[in-house]
């Protein structure tokens, strides 16, 4: 880990010489602004691999992103050599399909305790779904972010964290009817307990993501950032733009499908993403909104 590096990448140029939750926020804040939540390793006939020094090399020096358990496995690290009390935490996102939570830990998060309270940090959720500051470890506390109301909730053997959204402004009248757009005013994200997890967990649900005919990542190649004001993102071949606009009550989202010969660009320009090997863009019918 080169802190420095780091830094540079999120463009960070603060002192960490207090470890307070002033600087957790700084820092998470930037990195979901600078580093995209993106699978499209998958697609472009690359291994995504668990290993800190292949992922600091991608993500920082490359100016890559990645999907959870490569950002928030190297967010963990980061928060370590700064000197923080972080744990890793395995999480079950909801399946709204089944209408429960998927059996398997596929979800990375981490726990981060500062003067003695606990707090949630996640950089690699992505969409609409994503955090832009650790959340406060406190049940049924309503906690007002960028992207709307989010809540965790004790139910005794797991904590759950949902979040309750504005309502979606389609600007483009052919999109109107997308199965991309999010159109539940509370949604279930995840679930997790306390106990703390290693990489070693999480190599199983790794290879699987990557390689199962049936997962979403097999199905569908994304890549999002945040943004000041939203969100962006490409999902297959459908480029949108996210403006979060709370004193009018909706997410204003402009979607636009696009072509083979201009995805290179808008990955290059859009979201900083130089691709060394070609992108087979997917967008299969599995569920996913934005």
């Amino acid at each position: 880990m080169n802190l420095e590096e780091y830094f540079r990448r999120i463009g960070f140029h603060g002192s960490y010489d207090k470890l307070d939750l002033a600087t957790l926020k700084l820092i998470h804040k930037l990195h979901i602004l600078s580093i995209p939540f993106e699978n499209l390793s998958i697609h472009c006939g690359e291994r995504i691999i668990m290993d800190l020094e292949v992922i600091f090399n991608k993500v920082v020096r490359n100016s890559r992103g990645g999907w959870c358990l490569e950002n928030n496995f190297l967010f963990n690290w980061v928060l370590r050599e700064m000197g923080y009390d972080t744990t890793m935490l395995g999480s079950r996102v909801f399946n709204s399909i089944l209408n429960d939570f998927d059996s398997d830990d596929s979800h990375l998060i981490n726990k981060v305790v500062i003067d003695g309270k606990p707090y949630i940090t996640d950089v690699s959720f992505g969409v609409s779904f994503q955090i832009w500051e650790p959340l406060e470890l406190i049940s049924g506390k309503d906690q007002h972010q960028a992207a709307g109301v989010f809540r965790l909730l004790d139910k005794g053997h797991i904590w759950v964290l949902e979040k309750t959204a504005r309502k979606p402004l389609v600007v483009n009248p052919e999109f109107a009817k997308s199965n991309l757009v999010n159109r539940y005013e509370t949604n279930q994200i995840y679930c997790f307990t306390y106990k703390p997890r290693e990489s070693e967990h999480f190599l199983e649900t790794n290879h699987k993501l990557q390689t199962d005919p049936a997962s979403l990542f097999t199905n569908k190649s994304i890549c999002s950032l945040q943004t000041p004001t939203g969100f962006k993102a490409l999902i297959g071949w459908t480029y949108c733009e996210v403006t979060y606009k709370p004193e009018e009550g909706v997410d204003v989202l402009d979607m636009r499908d696009v072509t083979d010969d201009q995805i290179e660009q808008i990955l290059r320009e859009q979201f900083n993403v130089k691709l060394q090997s070609k992108l087979q863009p997917k967008n299969k019918k599995v569920c996913y909104t934005i």
